[in-house]
C-alpha cells in the first residue's frame, strides 16, 4: 500500500488557504491512501481554523514563527511519523497546481528517482521581473554545479520525496530548504529529477524573497556552506592552491630581481611570498581535517538512517 502525504508550511495564509486545499487531489493512481498536513508556523489569523474545516487531516504546531525550512523540516518529520511512503511539499499561496502532483510522484512510482522537484516556466511567469529571471536561472545552474544534478528550477518549493530520501535529508539552514537539499541529495547520490510544471497567479509577493541582494547574498552563503559540508578538501585544497602559487609567484618575481643584483628593495616580496604560501599550507592541512570531520558526519548520518530503518522493521512505519 503506497501512502502519500501533502504537506503545507503555512503563516497567516488565510486568504489563500482554502483555495489551495480545494485544489489538491485526494485520488492518484497508484497511490492508496492521500492525506493532507499542514504545518502552523506561528499563525495568528484563521489559517488552521480554515484548513480544519476543509478537511486538513493533519496538523504540526510550530512554536512561534520559525522560518519556512524549520517548518518544512517539522513536516517531513511528521509525514514519516504519520507512514508516508511518499511526501508532497507545496506552497499555501496557491503557487502551484495540484493537479500537477500525479506527474510529480511519477518518477518516484516508478522507481526512477527518490526526489523530484516541479521546474517552473519562469519565462512565462508575469509576476517575475527580468531580474528575478535571471537570478532564478544563474541561481539553478550554480545549484547544479554544487550538486552534480542537473535542476532547472532549484528555488522550486514543489516537490516529490520518498520516504527513504525523507529520512536521509538534514536542513541545517534556518533560511530557506529549497537549494540545501538539491546539493545535499546530488551530494548524497540520490537520484533526483525535475518534471514541467504550470503555475498559478500569485495573490501576494514573496515572503521569502524581500530584498533581492540580501536574498543573494543568504543563498550563496547556503551554497558555499553545503559544498564546504560535503566537499570540505576541495574547497579548502583549491583556497590553499590559489593562496601558494600566489605567493610562489611574488618568489620567483623575488628571486629574478636577486640575480640581477637588485634583491636588497624587495625583501617585502619575500615577506608576502612567506606568508601567502604558509597559508596556502595551513589552508592544505584544514582541508585534510575537515575531510575526516566530513567522513565521521556522513557515517553518523548513515548510522542514524539505519536506526530509523531498524525501528520501522520493529515498530512499523507509523510509529517512529
Amino acid at each position: 500500500m503506497v501512502k502519500l502525504i501533502i504537506q503545507i508550511p503555512c503563516y497567516n495564509e488565510e486568504e489563500t488557504i482554502v483555495e489551495t486545499l480545494s485544489a489538491l487531489p485526494r485520488e492518484i493512481p497508484g497511490v492508496n491512501v492521500v492525506e493532507w498536513l499542514i504545518v502552523d508556523d506561528g499563525c495568528t489569523d484563521s489559517t488552521v481554523k480554515k484548513a480544519l474545516d476543509h478537511g486538513v487531516d493533519h496538523v504540526v504546531h510550530m512554536q512561534g514563527n520559525r522560518g519556512l525550512a524549520r517548518a518544512f523540516t517539522a513536516g517531513l518529520e511528521a509525514c514519516l511519523r504519520r507512514g508516508a511512503d511518499i511526501i508532497v511539499n507545496t506552497d499555501a499561496d496557491n503557487q502551484y497546481r495540484g493537479c500537477d502532483i500525479p506527474k510529480l510522484i511519477g518518477p518516484i512510482l516508478s522507481g526512477e528517482a527518490e526526489i523530484v522537484v516541479g521546474a517552473r516556466p519562469i519565462e512565462s511567469i508575469e509576476s517575475f521581473s527580468p531580474l528575478k529571471k535571471l537570478l532564478q536561472k544563474a541561481g539553478s545552474k550554480v545549484v547544479s554545479m554544487a550538486s552534480s544534478t542537473n535542476i532547472p528550477d532549484a528555488p522550486s518549493g514543489f516537490r516529490a520525496i520518498s520516504r527513504d530520501a525523507a529520512m536521509r535529508l538534514n536542513v541545517f539552514n534556518n533560511y530557506t530548504y529549497t537549494l540545501e537539499t538539491i546539493i545535499q541529495a546530488g551530494q548524497k547520490g540520490m537520484a533526483i529529477t525535475s518534471v514541467p510544471i504550470e503555475t498559478n497567479v500569485v495573490k501576494r509577493p514573496s515572503r521569502l524573497i524581500k530584498n533581492i541582494p540580501e536574498y543573494i547574498r543568504r543563498s550563496a552563503f547556503t551554497i558555499l556552506r553545503i559544498f564546504m559540508t560535503y566537499k570540505p578538501f576541495k574547497f579548502f585544497a583549491v583556497l590553499g592552491l590559489i593562496s601558494f602559487l600566489a605567493g610562489f609567484s611574488i618568489s620567483i618575481r623575488y628571486l629574478f630581481f636577486y640575480f640581477a643584483g637588485q634583491g636588497a628593495g624587495h625583501i617585502q616580496s619575500v615577506i608576502l611570498s612567506s606568508l601567502l604560501m604558509g597559508t596556502g599550507f595551513f589552508l592544505f592541512i584544514i582541508g585534510l581535517v575537515a575531510d575526516l570531520i566530513s567522513v565521521n558526519r556522513l557515517l553518523l548520518e548513515k548510522l542514524d538512517w539505519r536506526v530509523q530503518k531498524l525501528e520501522e522493521k520493529i515498530d512499523g512505519p507509523g510509529k517512529m
